[in-house]
């Protein structure tokens, strides 16, 4: 569950103006002084998040992600060990990665309340997760995937189905064909695995459930694999 996200594009208050930050030329550096702001600002994170108004350090937040790089997405969310996650990504841009790498290193050890994560990790069960899109509630235990194996690459093409596709916009559709994977795979891992990804309006023959696509491409590279269903 996100509690909070803050995009580069997202707009601030206007009395509160955020000029531009530049790309800091020691990505160290910059990390380090990401975790000294950050405990200058745990108290009134942790206040903000008891009282449920996370709004209340978005800006500091914000400046403090932008200042390890200002291509930098930022999210707090229910942590999957502890009770928060933040998660600092680059969205699998490799011109970010030394960013998020030297954040990520320097970052404390998880405990009771935070981990931290440099990219958006998988939810536990997806069959579980309901999520709101416009007027629809959407549960993902309904999704299915049609899986296509390229061994020698390890890497897969999938097209995802929904029962609710006819009723969505293109835009929603795209949104629901996309959102399933991360929350099955986690960021990274569909990035590195996932080769195609098409919307199929129809359920394909031979389609396999969110938790039987994620058993299966973990266990790519690992053990010879076939395919399972098409993406025509």
């Amino acid at each position: 569950m996100r509690l909070f996200h803050r995009r580069k594009k997202d707009v601030f208050d206007p009395r509160t103006p955020w000029p531009e930050q530049p790309i800091p030329a020691d990505a160290q550096a910059a990390a380090t002084g990401f975790w000294e702001r950050w405990y200058e600002l745990l108290p009134e994170i942790s206040a903000a998040l008891g009282d449920r108004e996370p709004q209340r350090f978005e800006h500091d937040l914000s400046r403090a992600v932008a200042r390890v790089h200002p291509d930098l997405h930022f999210s707090v969310e229910r942590g999957q060990r502890s009770i928060y996650a933040l998660v600092v990504t680059g969205q699998e841009d490799p011109k970010l990665r030394p960013y998020t790498d030297a954040w990520r290193a320097a970052a404390p050890a998880d405990d009771a309340i935070w981990e931290y994560h440099d990219s958006v990790p998988p939810v536990p069960d997806p069959s579980e997760v309901t999520v709101n899109l416009g007027a629809h509630r959407i549960a993902l235990a309904d999704v299915r995937v049609a899986v296509q194996v390229d061994e020698a690459e390890a890497v897969v093409d999938v097209a995802v189905h929904h029962p609710a596709f006819p009723e969505l916009d293109e835009q929603t559709r795209t949104t629901l064909t996309f959102l399933p994977l991360d929350a099955t795979l986690g960021e990274r891992l569909a990035g590195e695995r996932l080769r195609r990804v098409e919307t199929a309006e129809a359920e394909p023959a031979e389609a396999i459930t969110l938790l039987e696509l994620r058993e299966l491409v973990r266990g790519l590279g690992d053990e010879p694999s076939k395919d399972v269903g098409a993406t025509d």
